[in-house]
């Protein structure tokens, strides 16, 4: 049930995102024409693709902090949960704002998206990191002869 939940939810931002996006770029419609002119901007390709993902991260955070010290009881782990937010945040001040100076100071070798992914996926191991502090490891481990049975 709830990874159909899951798939429906991916499908259909997936399918909205994949036709305001196309729309925009071929035209199909007259919905979208306002954003092939100056400014170039797209209010609903800007929603389903920036903003959504970062209403549900902050409801994550939001969700998860819930859990840990209300539910759980714990204040450990949300440091980990803090650590994983400041890392993401480092990585979209680099993507959003650091970028162009890295660009323009490298003669557009490389840019703000090396140390953006470098950050994110800081920000995902400490996720795991945070995860496994909540949850009870049960990992098997081999006794004797280094074979699992």
């Amino acid at each position: 049930m709830s990874i159909g939940a899951i798939l429906a939810s991916a499908a259909a931002i997936f399918i909205g995102t994949g036709y305001i996006t196309l729309d925009t770029a071929f035209s199909w419609t007259q919905t979208f024409v306002g954003s092939l002119n100056s400014p170039y901007r797209n209010i609903g390709l800007y929603v389903l693709y920036q903003l959504f993902p970062l209403i549900c991260l902050v409801l994550f955070f939001i969700l998860e902090t819930i859990l840990v010290l209300r539910v759980l009881g714990e204040r450990k782990p949300m440091l980990y949960l803090f650590a994983a937010a400041v890392l993401f945040a480092l990585g979209q001040i680099f993507e959003y704002t650091i970028s162009p100076y890295i660009c323009s100071g490298t003669s557009s070798k490389i840019d703000g998206t090396l140390f953006e992914s470098l950050f994110t996926l800081m920000s995902v191991g400490t996720i795991w990191v945070f995860w496994s502090s909540i949850t009870e490891d049960d990992w098997p481990m081999p006794t004797t002869g280094g074979t699992y049975t």
